[in-house]
């Protein structure tokens, strides 16, 4: 733990820490924003499941004016099956599905991440604790581990893990997600500021 909080403090002392900053502040703005722009998010979210963060952000800048919303499955899925998504057909029913629940932001905005991340997992078809987590914080929330393949790599190379879990449940999820609490705590920092310095250090970018 010792090595990976002194590689966060470097970190906070390079211009990282500002593009940082001028992500968080997107996501705290989301709280104003209408419920439209929240279930766009959520279909970003669906997308980038296992499929790449930057080409997830170009469809959703093209779709999230009416695609997300209007196109029908097969449509969906073909725009998708365009642009190279790895799984055209499964994202664009699950996208289709989730149409269900449009009105996102009225029916978890009352609740704490913790209540609407369970919410979110047991209603919105093809969301787990990851995903869940990854579109509560795009919209906010800040006290959720986002446990993507780069956190868990990072996690493994600083030895904060013995190993990557084949399968994340419930249980291991929230095991994992309190390791970082406790490094986010001794940084002073929320957990949603230290995914994006985690996912700085693995990738080179700070992205959403």
């Amino acid at each position: 733990m010792k090595n990976f909080i002194k590689k966060i403090k470097e970190l906070e002392k390079t211009p990282v820490k500002d593009s940082i900053k001028k992500r968080l502040t997107e996501f705290s703005g989301f709280k104003n924003k209408p419920s439209k722009d929240w279930f766009s998010e959520l279909c970003f979210c669906l997308l980038t499941a296992n499929w790449k963060a930057k080409e997830s952000i170009e469809i959703q800048k093209e779709l999230c004016k009416g695609g997300f919303c209007n196109y029908d499955e097969k449509k969906l899925a073909d725009y998708l099956k365009k642009k190279g998504h790895r799984f055209w057909p499964q994202r664009a029913k699950r996208i289709c599905l989730a149409r269900e629940h449009i009105d996102i932001k009225e029916k978890i905005f009352s609740m704490d991440e913790f209540k609407a991340r369970e919410w979110l997992v047991e209603n919105i078809h093809g969301l787990g604790y990851k995903e869940a987590s990854h579109f509560l914080r795009n919209v906010g929330y800040f006290n959720l581990a986002i446990l993507d393949r780069h956190i868990l790599n990072l996690m493994l190379d600083f030895n904060l893990i013995k190993e990557k879990p084949k399968t994340l449940t419930k249980k291991k999820y929230l095991e994992i997600e309190n390791i970082l609490k406790k490094a986010s705590d001794e940084l002073s920092m929320s957990l949603a500021e230290l995914d994006l310095y985690m996912f700085y250090i693995k990738t080179g970018e700070v992205l959403k």
